[in-house]
């Protein structure tokens, strides 16, 4: 596996893992978010956890610390645990892109299912599954045994936010639901750009999970600050990934565009 840290023409640097963009990072301006499933992740963020009040995160799944780099400069001075298993990513991404001084970030080298059963009951407010292998989603993340220790690990009105890359149809994204629901969160929402909900291309959809009822008014309040369309809507009925039929994620087009820069 390779990876490379490059400059690009926003003024930011992107991350590469085996030539695939992994995060993009401005380490002068964390606000700037450039890649949509991130800024999606962002906007539920802002919906149900609003700022500046603090938040105890965890990750799961690094890369270049976007989204707790996001975090700690909205909502200064928040606990956030990250579960990411490349040690080399990390110090490569530490070395090139520091941390923010002040930062309460704390990166554990470990894969996620192993990671989050670690974790204390009711320690998190936010749980944030983004984590990719060779392009996809490791089967036992979007499982009804790894959903349930995630269900576990956050307080009751705790938000579970996963990034899922799929295919237009959005048939898996469905059964992740099916699973966050058959863990517990029974409320959920999946937020998309207005062309991946509408079927026109593989990409990114972010699926949210609660035990406590989400504001779905904030949420698409939140989606109308964007400067481009974004909807959210149910997930639709499927069947739960189980510990033995749990797949990965669809792997992405060649040429992929799943996730675009604006």
């Amino acid at each position: 596996m390779s990876i490379d840290v490059v400059a690009d023409e926003r003024g930011g640097w992107v991350v590469l893992v085996d030539g695939r963009p992994q995060s993009h990072v401005d380490a002068d301006d964390p606000l700037d978010l450039a890649f949509e499933y991130v800024a999606l992740t962002a906007a539920a963020v802002d919906a149900g956890l609003p700022a500046p009040d603090r938040v105890r995160a965890t990750h799961v799944g690094g890369a270049g610390l976007t989204l707790p780099r996001w975090i700690q400069a909205t909502r200064p001075g928040s606990p956030q645990i990250v579960l990411e298993p490349d040690g080399a990513m990390t110090a490569l991404v530490r070395d090139r892109l520091p941390l923010p001084r002040g930062h309460r970030i704390r990166v554990r080298e470990t894969d996620g299912l192993t990671g989050v059963r670690a974790l204390t009951s009711d320690s998190a407010d936010l749980v944030v599954v983004d984590a990719y292998a060779d392009g996809r989603v490791p089967a036992e993340l979007g499982a009804v045994p790894f959903l349930e220790e995630c269900a576990r690990v956050l307080v009751g009105d705790g938000l579970l936010v996963l990034n899922l890359a799929d295919e237009p149809d959005g048939r898996y994204v469905d059964r992740v639901g099916a699973g966050v629901r058959a863990a517990g969160l029974e409320h959920r929402l999946v937020l998309a750009t207005t062309d991946i909900v509408k079927g026109r291309r593989f990409g990114n959809r972010v699926l949210l999970g609660s035990a406590a009822p989400i504001d779905r008014a904030a949420v698409e309040r939140e989606l109308r600050r964007l400067p481009w369309p974004a909807r959210a809507l149910l997930p639709r009925p499927a069947r739960p990934f189980t510990a033995a039929d749990a797949q990965p994620s669809p792997a992405p087009p060649t040429l992929d565009r799943g996730w675009r820069v604006r």
